[in-house]
């Protein structure tokens, strides 16, 4: 119940949300604000997926904008090396090269029993300065990107004037394979054990050490995968701003989705409902006129607010338990 209570909870922050933008400008469930929704929605989602089974486990990973920077960088070196690669390798190649930069943290956290908030902080800015040396300084653009890449975000499934982009579809592919590996599998129980005490879990028998390890390299291949869906949508990646302040809205969606940040309590449908708020926020305070630089003050709040309300839940359930 506790868990059906904080998805509902985040359903109600949306609807309440895209209401009060509605009422205050009519222009907000026009289709082009529904299609701002949808295009915002792929590249958050893909890598909140990734952070969800981290915060699991207690952990974190700040990591995932330096990750999303180096992966778009490189998705575009490779298309500058060879235009007629199909686009399928594209994604393969920045999930794999995003999966490589996220087992760094996982052998980190995990067998170097280091904090991974020091330790994500830390690759945040080695894996940027990895970016700079990758792109030598300069900036991936659309003359590198073939276009049938860079109009992925325009083709998909249309219902009338609205559509289901293709990198959207990615999103319910990840979320299926998540929700399915997280609900119904003996590693995604082993997951919810370590978040819920890592001790217990070891005497359990459980390798602590290997569920780490996999959740931040599992993370990064997410983060990789948004680094070339980043490239798809905008079309060019500089590698100074590219996924700048990216992990702060990952992390402020599946707070908001009602996961647990001290580990133990989460689910890939919270993740994905705390996504979906961020993206008609965005899209609320674009139509509603408001500057974009208040996003960032927003989503910070959020997250204060969302742990805030973690609190309160759990004090509650206290206090009926008693």
């Amino acid at each position: 119940m506790n868990g059906v209570r904080r998805e509902l909870i985040s359903a109600s922050l949306i609807v309440i949300l895209c209401l009060f933008a509605w009422i205050r400008e009519p222009r907000f469930f026009e289709p082009q604000s529904l299609n701002s929704i949808l295009l915002y929605l792929p590249m958050v989602a893909i890598a909140a997926v990734g952070q969800l089974p981290v915060i699991l486990t207690g952990g974190i990973d700040i990591s995932v904008g330096s990750i999303l920077g180096f992966t778009g960088i490189a998705v575009g070196l490779m298309f500058q090396s060879n235009s007629h690669l199909p686009i399928v390798a594209a994604f393969l190649f920045s999930g794999l090269a995003g999966g490589l930069l996220g087992a760094v943290n996982g052998a980190l956290v995990s067998w170097g029993r280091l904090p991974a908030i020091v330790v994500t902080i830390g690759t945040l800015s080695a894996f940027r300065g990895l970016t700079f040396l990758l792109s030598r300084g300069n900036q991936v653009d659309s003359t590198m990107l073939p276009s049938s890449f860079t109009n992925l975000v325009q083709q998909g499934i249309h219902i009338g004037s609205v559509t289901l982009n293709e990198p959207l579809l990615l999103v319910f592919l990840f979320a299926f394979v998540a929700s399915i590996g997280l609900g119904y599998t003996q590693f995604g129980r082993n997951v919810y054990s370590v978040g819920n005490n890592i001790k217990a879990a070891y005497l359990r028998g459980i390798s602590t050490q290997w569920i780490l390890f996999s959740v931040y390299a599992f993370s990064g291949f997410t983060a990789g995968v948004s680094g070339a869906i980043y490239a798809s949508r905008f079309g060019f990646v500089n590698p100074e701003s590219a996924g700048k302040s990216f992990e702060l809205t990952v992390i402020a969606a599946v707070a908001i989705g009602g996961v647990k940040i001290t580990g133990g309590y989460g689910s890939v449908l919270g993740a994905l409902l705390g996504c979906l708020f961020l993206a008609c926020l965005n899209v609320a305070l674009s139509v509603l006129g408001i500057n974009a630089n208040w996003q960032l003050m927003v989503y910070g709040l959020l997250i204060i607010l969302a742990v805030l309300l973690d609190s309160l839940l759990r004090m509650t359930k206290r206090k009926a338990a008693v």
